[in-house]
C-alpha cells in the first residue's frame, strides 16, 4: 500500500509576523517548528528510501566553474523536482513562502531551486557564501531540517558569521526548524555530525535568466 504524500502548508513563518520582521531587519531568521512533525517525519522517511543511485556527490560553483572537492563539501544532494509525490509537496510549500515573503518584504523573488542533502557521519561543508554580489540571482537561501531525535552531542550545526568573522548563531539541525538568510550576505558553514544528516537547500530567485539559461555563468 503507498502511502498518500503530505499536504504541506506553511506554517509559522507565513503566519508570525515577527519571522518576516527579524528577516528584514537582521537578514536572517531560524524558525523552529515550521512543519508539523508527522510531515517532517515522512519527509524523513522519504529521504531515507531513496536509493543510492538517487544521490549526487555534492559540488561548488556552477556552469562551467562546476567542480567537487571533497576537502570543502562532502554532502550528497538530490535535486527536488516536481514530478516526485513527496518532492512536489515540499515545492508547493516553498512557493507559497515565496508568495508570502514577496507580499510582506516586497522582495521580487522570482522562483526557487532545492536539493535533499545527505550528510554521512563526519560529512563536512566548510566556510562559504552561497551568492556573490552582483554575480548570482539567489537572493534567500533556506536550509530546513528533518532529523528527528537530534542531540547536541550529534553535532552537524551550521555556523553562521558575521560580518567582522564573529559566530552569530550556532543552528542545531532539529527536525522541523528552517533557516532563512541573504545569500550573499552571511557566510557559513556545516559542521561534522555523528549520525546521517538530512535536510532540505534552497535558494529563491530573481528572474535574471539570459536566453532561458537560470543564473548564466559571467
Amino acid at each position: 500500500m503507498t502511502t498518500a504524500p503530505p499536504v504541506l502548508t506553511v506554517a509559522d513563518f507565513a503566519t508570525e509576523s515577527i519571522a518576516v520582521d527579524q528577516l528584514a531587519q537582521a537578514g536572517y531568521v531560524i524558525v523552529p517548528n515550521f512543519l508539523a512533525r508527522e510531515h517532517c517525519q515522512q519527509l524523513y522517511d522519504y529521504a531515507l528510501g531513496l536509493p543510492a543511485q538517487g544521490w549526487q556527490q555534492a559540488g561548488i560553483g556552477r556552469a562551467d566553474n562546476y567542480t567537487t572537492n571533497s576537502a570543502v563539501r562532502q554532502d550528497k544532494i538530490r535535486w527536488l523536482r516536481a514530478d516526485y509525490h513527496y518532492e512536489n509537496a515540499y515545492l508547493r510549500m516553498m512557493d507559497q513562502l515565496r508568495l508570502e515573503l514577496n507580499r510582506e518584504l516586497f522582495m521580487g523573488l522570482f522562483d526557487y531551486e532545492c536539493h535533499l542533502a545527505h550528510y554521512p557521519p563526519g560529512a563536512f561543508y566548510r566556510k562559504h557564501l552561497d551568492a556573490f554580489k552582483g554575480r548570482s540571482n539567489r537572493i534567500l537561501t533556506t536550509v530546513f531540517y528533518l532529523n528527528p531525535d537530534w542531540q547536541e552531542q550529534d553535532g552537524g550545526q551550521l555556523v553562521i558569521y558575521g560580518e567582522r568573522g564573529e559566530v552569530l548563531e550556532t543552528v542545531l539541525p532539529e527536525a522541523g526548524k528552517l533557516v532563512v538568510f541573504l545569500s550573499d550576505v552571511f557566510v557559513h558553514e556545516v559542521l561534522p555530525g555523528a549520525r546521517d544528516r538530512f535536510s532540505i537547500t534552497g535558494w529563491y530567485r530573481l528572474n535574471t535568466s539570459i536566453g532561458g539559461v537560470v543564473d548564466p555563468t559571467r
